[in-house]
């Protein structure tokens, strides 16, 4: 199995998805306003169980490409948001995915931090060197949480993805790790230097 250990932040942590997730993870995607910006359709609940069906199934493909984890609050394993990484077939290059908090999610705010985490895990656990993300060009709320994650500013991809009956231009950011270490706090550091206490997932839980 390739499972990510559970990666801790001072506002929230990541975790592998579990079968008891579907509840929250079925609200995510089958809501109107919080699928509005994602890169995909609105979901029926059918839909939505067959896609967290593939998720809970990622652990378990080898080659991992693809990482899809729950937001959780300190001290609360309760999902309350998704984040992901995609990891690209060529180079050494990833995405970063889907992030969603729920509306009554306690770490509204600190988004970017579980965006942080993953690119620490990212450049240090799977070794790798380019890191990216977009958002629509319209959600320009989401350039502060860019920053914040320590991504750039790059481009203009014109009509990327079509959602909603129409399609879509996104605006995108990168960071390269040899510069987004520099800026890396101390548990970002730990991370990027191989986990060597963060705890590894709870069989059966």
């Amino acid at each position: 199995m390739n499972h990510v250990p559970e990666l801790h932040g001072d506002h929230l942590w990541l975790r592998e998805l579990r079968a008891t997730d579907l509840a929250p993870f079925e609200r995510i995607h089958t809501h109107r306003v919080l699928t509005r910006y994602l890169g995909i359709d609105r979901m029926d609940a059918r839909q939505a169980q067959d896609a967290f069906a593939q998720c809970l199934a990622q652990p378990y493909t080898h080659p991992r490409l693809r990482h899809t984890l729950a937001i959780c609050a300190p001290g609360d394993d309760t999902m309350i948001g998704t984040m992901g990484l995609l990891v690209e077939d060529y180079g050494r290059n990833a995405m970063l995915t889907g992030l969603v908090l729920l509306p009554d999610a306690p770490v509204r705010g600190h988004g970017h931090e579980a965006g942080r985490l993953l690119m620490a895990y990212g450049f240090g656990r799977l070794g790798l060197h380019r890191i990216w993300a977009g958002h629509r060009a319209d959600h320009t709320r989401m350039h502060e949480v860019m920053l914040a994650a320590g991504l750039h500013p790059e481009a203009t991809l014109r009509e990327l993805f079509h959602t909603q009956g129409r399609w879509h231009d996104v605006t995108t950011y990168a960071a390269r790790a040899p510069e987004w270490r520099r800026t890396a706090t101390g548990t970002e550091q730990t991370i990027l230097g191989g986990l060597p206490h963060l705890r590894q997932p709870a069989s059966g839980r």
